[in-house]
């Protein structure tokens, strides 16, 4: 159970800890003004409203929600106090005001009423449509195909286990993260989630952050540091591409899993860790131990119960491509002016989407559409506003496969263009208005290029320009 958005209006590293664990993207601002400039963007779900602003601020902010944005709700969070000032919240117009910590089970069951008071709204905008039913919003992986309800019914099966350590295995931007977080949210929704880049740090500075180190213990260390193992509590520690862990810290890792304890940098004394540890990989871990980067027996130790996430080029991904290039197209915020405008994609640009190789992947597809919709200036999304990486094409063009190799030899953007709009006429049975609106050009645009590529409704009277021909007369392209 969880939302797309929440804005936390506040300084407290709680409250934004509470609400990363119930939403999709959480976003964090410093007081009420802040605030309502985000909310004004991103339009969220929810807004979870730290007690300690001055009881005017509070007053005049929660007006300013309902003058503003009457549908999104304010639940005001406060502290362990016995005094309880719901009514008095509630009189001003937040739905619920939670006590603490020992409240925040009772956010699942307001989110839950929030659901279920914008059903209606999320099926008339069809965003209801984007998740598997059976695990809805909650794992926040987008997709109905085959390989990706595998991957949910994994990620049930394992939240719900006692498996531990979890590894999640897929190619960069598969949503590895994402899978990290929907198995936290299902089974210690209430605790920490803890992320550490292993490729980001030293190994002097890695093994500081996860075990801590004592006073003393090497140059610098002028007071005790606890790790982010202890910080976690009975949370969740997420290791983002172990592969890059260096040996020695594969080894001390190894204990932890093995002992569920571990010793601070210089310490004496074994500290218990009681966290659930989700380690990801975007290599070959098989391959990294057959070439000695990776030791054998934490590979054995991590791979319990694998969950994968397949890359979206495959062909049990590739369903999903279509369904997440409007998902984003419908979610994006690179663009607040542009709201629903594009709001669709012509279906010539979604086979071209359906087409790539995604080495990046779903995130590489975000960035696509995203990009799209900046470049758009009609309400479809065409083929000349979707752009790929040119870096992937130089590298293809530099070493090309001998398959690519033989599709390169009779290779030109012009006549990969004639054959696009020739296809749309004959699709929409020469209507040049629809076939303008298949391609996301105007139709002034078609035609000009119709009478540029000397494109004729029957095919036999129309030479081929990419092709030499012995005479030089060419006969004009009926436009009727």
């Amino acid at each position: 159970m969880s939302l797309r958005r929440i804005v936390v209006t506040g300084k407290s590293a709680e409250i934004q800890q509470l609400a990363r664990q119930v939403a999709q993207e959480a976003f964090a601002a410093d007081d009420p003004d802040e605030a309502l400039d985000i909310t004004e963007t991103v339009n969220p779900d929810l807004i979870l409203l730290d007690h300690k602003f001055d009881f005017s601020d509070i007053r005049d902010f929660i007006v300013s929600v309902h003058e503003n944005f009457p549908n999104v709700p304010i639940v005001v969070v406060g502290d362990n106090d016995e005094k309880n000032p719901t009514a008095e919240y509630k009189q001003l117009g937040a739905c619920e005001y939670l006590r603490g910590k020992r409240d925040y089970s009772r956010l699942e069951e307001i989110i839950r009423q929030i659901q279920g008071g914008t059903a209606a709204t999320n099926s008339e905008s069809g965003t209801d449509r984007f998740f598997a039913a059976e695990y809805a919003a909650s794992a926040g992986l987008v997709g109905h195909s085959v390989a990706m309800l595998d991957t949910l019914r994994m990620i049930r099966l394992v939240a719900t286990s006692q498996c531990n350590p979890v590894l999640i295995l897929g190619e960069t931007g598969t949503g590895k993260e994402l899978a990290a977080r929907a198995i936290h949210i299902l089974r210690h929704p209430n605790e920490h989630f803890v992320a550490v880049n292993c490729a980001a740090l030293t190994s002097n500075l890695l093994e500081s952050e996860l075990f801590g180190h004592v006073k003393g213990s090497f140059t610098g260390a002028d007071r005790e540091k606890t790790g982010l193992f202890e910080l976690t509590g009975s949370g969740t520690i997420f290791l983002d591409e172990i592969s890059e862990m260096p040996p020695e810290l594969q080894a001390k890792l190894l204990r932890v899993l093995q002992e569920k304890t571990f010793r601070k940098v210089g310490g004496l004394k074994d500290t218990a860790c009681n966290a659930t540890i989700i380690a990801t990989s975007n290599r070959n871990l098989k391959s990294e131990v057959r070439a000695k980067r990776f030791r054998a027996d934490l590979y054995y130790r991590l791979n319990i119960c694998p969950v994968r996430l397949a890359p979206l080029r495959s062909a049990g991904r590739m369903p999903d491509i279509a369904l997440l290039a409007e998902y984003f197209l419908k979610t994006s915020t690179i663009c607040p002016e542009k709201v629903n405008k594009p709001a669709s994609l012509t279906k010539l640009a979604i086979e071209v989407l359906e087409r790539h190789d995604w080495p990046g992947n779903v995130r590489e597809l975000r960035n696509t559409i995203e990009k799209a919709i900046l470049l758009e200036t009609t309400d479809k999304i065409g083929l000349s506003s979707v752009l790929f990486d040119p870096l992937d094409y130089d590298e293809q063009s530099e070493n090309p496969t001998p398959q690519q190799q033989d599709k390169i030899k009779d290779f030109s953007l012009e006549k990969a263009e004639r054959e696009l709009i020739a296809r749309a006429l004959r699709e929409t049975g020469w209507q040049k208005t629809q076939a303008a609106a298949l391609l996301g050009i105007t139709r002034a645009t078609l035609y000009a290029k119709v009478k540029q590529y000397n494109i004729e409704k029957n095919p036999l009277l129309a030479p081929d320009p990419f092709k030499p021909s012995q005479s030089t007369e060419v006969p004009l392209p009926s436009l009727t």
